[in-house]
């Protein structure tokens, strides 16, 4: 039987309209596990915005601070949110303050559209950083299908130490929090103009407070990110 994976992430809290807004754009509710059907950003069709969102879907809504892993022999998902619980207590929020969205390179030539903050966030870096050293001790070893997948030929030296340290490359000094909100397109800057003008429609402006860890899980590799629990910050 599969290994299940989990992932520590950020996510608005579920009654936000930004919740709603970026499970709307993914077509995906990762609280619900349903299906969100219709979403299109304007003079795109429904079915096609559909195929292009279809990557980020499986994941949910969220920026990553601990990316995807199994556990490590001999911890169980209990261990997990006992320990991020503890993690969480007397950690306090913080406002990440508003997001624009933006068309990040994938390396390929190509890109995706994102959320991202409009200033830089010392406490956000400090976070993530605390993040990934601390729950390393519950990560699986990356299998050698996980290390290819992550095309290391790709990669700068730094993040290929990263990669094998912490079985992920972009942490730390490479770390850009975003939530992803399309798959890799060839003209990547039309789609995000064109979500950008959707947001602003339907929201007006995106802020973000830090006030919460989410955990999400992946029963097995053919199934999509649910969450499966939220850890309150103070």
């Amino acid at each position: 039987m599969a290994s299940p994976r989990y992932a520590i992430y950020l996510a608005p809290p579920p009654d936000t309209p930004l919740w709603r807004f970026g499970s709307e754009v993914l077509g995906y509710d990762a609280i619900t596990g349903e299906n969100l059907y219709g979403y299109a950003p304007e003079g795109m069709d429904p079915i096609a915005w559909r195929a292009i969102a279809e990557r980020p879907r499986s994941y949910g809504f969220h920026a990553t601070l601990k990316a995807p892993f199994r556990l490590g022999e001999g911890l169980t998902l209990a261990d997990l949110k006992d320990e991020l619980r503890i993690f969480c207590q007397g950690r306090p929020s913080f406002d990440l303050g508003p997001l624009a969205v933006n068309a990040l390179a994938d390396g390929s030539g190509k890109g995706f559209a994102a959320m991202t903050p409009m200033r830089p966030s010392p406490e956000l870096a400090a976070l993530e950083w605390a993040v990934v050293r601390h729950f390393d001790r519950f990560r699986a070893p990356l299998t050698a299908a996980e290390i290819a997948g992550r095309q290391p030929d790709r990669l700068t030296e730094r993040q290929r130490e990263s990669l094998s340290q912490f079985g992920y490359p972009f942490i730390g000094e490479d770390y850009r929090f975003h939530m992803t909100l399309s798959g890799s397109v060839p003209q990547v800057a039309v789609i995000a103009d064109a979500l950008a003008d959707s947001m602003a429609n339907r929201l007006g402006s995106a802020h973000l407070r830090i006030d919460a860890l989410v955990l999400f899980e992946q029963p097995d590799s053919a199934a999509r990110f649910r969450v499966i629990d939220r850890f309150p910050m103070v």
